[in-house]
């Protein structure tokens, strides 16, 4: 890693100021828009399928381009692809504002996706460069975790004030401003760095990351109203399982493969990436469905039905320094638990609150309070499970593919979830949030234990991101906070 400039101490609070506005513009990006919905559907008369594709094109998109986003910047430089990512998340933005149909948005949505898969894990990079000491590093992404959790509960309210103001395409505009000041500040005030030892890229891993991803998120999201047997979606199944059946050999083969399938055969990493993809496949899912619920079936306003969400968003907010914290101290099997418990307790809950034509906000409420309860405990533990179960040489790998299986949860929870909801099965919706809160509570009992956590990694090739074959000791060093 390059040393940090001579009087690079002096601009530390701005480098990571401008880190964290890159991170509020990804943030707000994943909870904003729900609120939305409604008026996406109704000016650009778009069905359900073309509202979760309008979520799923950035989360797809997102998710394929994370790791490579990553690997680009230590190679080409950080600040570069920085810059470039600011550009085009706004350019991307702006163009989503002025949409004049569903399919323009979506594919505008993918615009914006591609430059938010180069803000949040480079500018970790950045922020890693620019605090080399420890406990200043530490206390630097302590705030960016805390940003991550205020742009993810000010978004419902955020976005219920835009839409019921001025419309659904201010949910778009408030990125403009934001980006572009970062992209000024970047410019002025973030230095250039590269790692030592880039990872070569992998275009053949990467097209066949995209293509898993997306024929199988297409089949998800069409089967229900196509059916499944129809063609397309057979066809996307078929193509989704070769992608699958090519990538994981072809990826065993390579010295530095985009995502190495060997690190997968640690039992505490491939539980981390499971927790990873049904907590937010839940997130995802609850979100949507709420949208629906709330202001279709309630008949809210997009203000009402953002402050409804104020439960989920305050204890999503306070309840991750909570779980750090008993992650340094007891491990990560607690915070997991009572992340399943809650997720799946408020599946349980808001499927028999909604059976009625008048619910109560008090019952309804507290529905999303063990929401927002489960999922603020969730993050802290997957990234330091996924983490302390490998080599230190590894962690950055390994906090990129649990990043990506964030994204890949989002996705498929928009996809499964979302088209429950949509054919009018609210509670089957309902259920299969309870579903993922169980299967956090399984996998927690399974992978999480401390015996689980620092069992010897998988052996390894050699490379620049391994320490070669055999195992190396495991150390935890404490949490590893959100984003790192």
């Amino acid at each position: 890693m390059c040393a940090p400039e001579p009087g690079g101490r002096g601009r530390q609070p701005l480098v990571l100021a401008i880190c964290c506005l890159s991170v509020l513009l990804a943030g707000l990006d994943t909870t904003i828009l729900n609120v939305a919905l409604p008026g996406i559907r109704q000016d650009l008369n778009s069905s359900v399928t073309g509202l979760q594709w309008t979520l799923d094109a950035y989360t797809i998109v997102l998710a394929a381009l994370l790791t490579s986003a990553g690997s680009a910047a230590d190679r080409l430089g950080r600040k570069r692809v920085f810059q470039l990512g600011l550009m085009l998340f706004t350019v991307g933005s702006t163009l989503c504002s002025f949409a004049p149909t569903t399919a323009w948005l979506v594919a505008f949505r993918a615009v914006q996706a591609a430059g938010g898969s180069m803000l949040t894990p480079v500018a970790m990079a950045i922020l890693t460069h620019a605090f080399p000491h420890p406990r200043e590093r530490a206390r630097a992404i302590g705030t960016w975790g805390t940003v991550v959790g205020l742009s993810m509960a000010a978004g419902p309210v955020l976005g219920g004030l835009l839409v019921q103001w001025a419309g659904w395409r201010s949910v778009f505009w408030v990125n403009v401003p934001i980006g572009l000041a970062a992209l000024l500040l970047t410019t002025l005030h973030i230095p250039e760095s590269r790692a030592p030892h880039p990872r070569r890229p992998d275009p053949v891993g990467q097209i066949l990351v995209t293509v898993l991803l997306g024929t199988l998120t297409y089949a998800l999201i069409e089967a229900p109203g196509a059916g499944w047997t129809s063609p397309p979606v057979v066809a996307g199944l078929i193509a989704a399982a070769g992608a699958l059946a090519w990538l994981v050999p072809y990826e065993s083969r390579r010295d530095e493969p985009l995502i190495d399938p060997r690190l997968f055969r640690s039992a505490p990493f491939s539980g981390a990436t499971a927790t990873a993809v049904f907590a937010f496949a839940a997130l995802s899912g609850f979100l949507f469905a709420n949208t629906l619920y709330l202001q279709g079936d309630l008949g809210l306003s997009p203000l009402g039905a953002g402050l409804r969400l104020l439960p989920m968003a305050a204890l999503s907010l306070l309840c991750p320094p909570l779980s750090g914290r008993i992650v340094g101290s007891r491990g990560p099997r607690v915070p997991l638990l009572i992340a399943g418990a809650g997720i799946a307790s408020s599946g349980v809950l808001a499927a028999l609150v909604t059976r009625f034509a008048h619910p109560s906000p008090l019952l309804l409420s507290l529905a999303y309070a063990l929401f927002g309860l489960g999922f603020g405990f969730v993050n802290a533990p997957v990234t330091d499970t996924a983490v302390a179960g490998l080599p230190s040489t590894q962690a950055g790998v390994a906090a990129s593919i649990a990043a990506t299986s964030r994204q890949v949860g989002a996705a498929l929870g928009i996809a499964v979830i979302g088209a429950a909801a949509a054919t009018g099965a609210r509670s089957a919706a309902w259920w299969a949030i309870t579903g993922c809160g169980l299967a956090v509570l399984a996998l927690a009992a399974v992978t999480a234990r401390r015996a689980a956590t620092t069992a010897a990694p998988p052996p390894t090739k050699s490379s620049p991101t391994s320490p070669g074959p055999g195992p190396a000791p495991v150390r935890r060093a404490g949490p590893v906070r959100e984003g790192a």
